[in-house]
């Protein structure tokens, strides 16, 4: 495929809705520009990422506030305001106003938390629940630091980028959660890269090999949805399995080294060695994805959750006149070798991106990188979905693919979990 091809499929896949378009209005930024206004915050998802990122904003700005807390389980979200309070000897517990009154729970807890006269608004639930709660942060015309993935299927992406759009014709700021691209010296790295430092990239193996994680057990009294929702990461649903939901950092450097241009198509394998029992719901844990771009270039990626095993997180760029070791921020090539000599303590990417999003919101020009990052989802969601058939699957596919993997309704009750995929018999829709 040309680069004018593939320039023209993505712009299909991007195109949002006439009526959606001339629906939505232009409204000034919620937070006006100046260095000292109060930027009140709203966290949404008050499990170990979610209060990562509720530090991280404060840490950001001196003049942030966390006014509102939400989680769809209320003893979490009174538990992460506790602990919040407490972090780091109390630091921050005068910029943390929540009160009872602005404690949310349930399903539409995030509506209040959104209403509740915030500015900015982390998301940071299960990922399944990721475009709902966007598109209405953006229908309420507040700021988004939403954390990754930013959907679990080809439905999500598609609503994440329109809402994306919205926000872009509201001028509101929109920031993904793709934290490697605020690490300085990866930035760096991959500017002498870009700039020709290996000659052509002709490759990239990127690897993510850890060991289990956490599982929270199943209560007598818990129905099947509250079951799944509190082992959220075993259920494809609600995590998109842990390529999209882990791994989907290493795609997304993959997607930044190879200039955020998309693949053509994916294959891979994978399967479940270790995850055999009903409590790892149905996701898989270990996947093996070949990314193919339309200049023969290829991508490599590798990842696997088991304990006892050999541990690995690596991206090995491969040039045509030497190679780059990002996570390392080294390159080696025949003009020289270089490493990255900036203070590593410098910024802490967490920290940083929250900062430039306030920043640019503050100097009036809010950055939004919502499309960019439902791409690294997306392409995160290609990988899945060729493993899980086992066959080639093209973007053009995905980008068209109808399938929603969001439950009929969001209810306490019933919710019988999809069958783990079964490569040959697993269809895409």
């Amino acid at each position: 495929m040309s680069r004018k091809k593939q320039t023209a499929s993505r712009r299909g896949f991007l195109k949002v809705s006439a009526a959606a378009a001339a629906g939505a209005a232009v409204l000034p930024t919620a937070v006006h520009a100046g260095s000292s206004e109060t930027i009140k915050v709203a966290l949404i998802g008050c499990g170990g990422r979610g209060g990562g990122a509720a530090l991280n904003v404060l840490h950001a700005d001196p003049h942030v506030k966390i006014t509102a807390v939400c989680d769809i389980f209320k003893d979490r979200a009174e538990h992460k305001l506790k602990e919040l309070r407490g972090a780091q000897g109390g630091k921050h517990a005068d910029r943390i106003t929540a009160t009872p009154d602005t404690i949310f729970s349930g399903f539409d807890g995030y509506k209040q938390a959104i209403d509740s006269g915030v500015d900015y608004v982390i998301l940071a639930t299960s990922p399944g629940f990721r475009p709902l709660h966007f598109a209405y942060a953006v229908e309420k015309n507040k700021h988004v630091f939403m954390e990754k993935p930013h959907a679990v299927d080809a439905a999500g992406v598609r609503s994440v980028i329109e809402t994306a759009k919205k926000a872009e014709q509201k001028n509101l700021g929109v920031c993904g959660g793709y934290t490697y691209r605020y690490d300085l010296g990866k930035r760096e790295t991959l500017k002498r890269v870009h700039d020709g430092a290996i000659g052509d990239i002709l490759a990239v193996h990127t690897t993510y090999l850890t060991g289990d994680l956490w599982y929270r057990g199943k209560q007598a009294d818990w129905s099947e949805m509250e079951n799944q929702i509190r082992n959220w990461y075993y259920y494809t649903w609600l995590s998109g399995d842990f390529l999209v939901e882990q791994a989907i950092h290493n795609v997304d450097k993959a997607h930044w080294t190879m200039g955020d241009t998309l693949p053509v198509a994916a294959y891979g394998q994978g399967g479940r060695q270790v995850r055999t029992d009903e409590k790892w719901g149905n996701i898989w844990d270990n996947f093996s994805v070949v990314y193919e771009y339309a200049n023969g270039a290829r991508v490599f990626l590798q990842c696997r959750q088991t304990s006892g095993c050999q541990s690995q997180v690596m991206d090995h760029i491969i040039g045509s006149k030497g190679s780059a070791q990002l996570m390392q921020n080294r390159i080696e090539a025949k003009g020289g070798n270089w490493t990255y000599d900036g203070d590593p303590n410098l910024a802490n990417a967490y920290d940083r991106e929250h900062f430039e999003l306030i920043q640019s919101i503050r100097a009036g020009k809010p950055m939004n990188d919502g499309i960019r990052s439902a791409m690294s989802t997306l392409m995160g969601i290609l990988g899945r979905e060729a493993a899980y058939t086992g066959k080639r699957i093209t973007w053009k596919q995905i980008e068209q693919a109808k399938f929603s993997l969001a439950p009929k309704e969001y209810a306490w009750g019933p919710n019988p979990a999809a069958p783990v995929a079964l490569p040959g018999k697993y269809k895409l829709v």
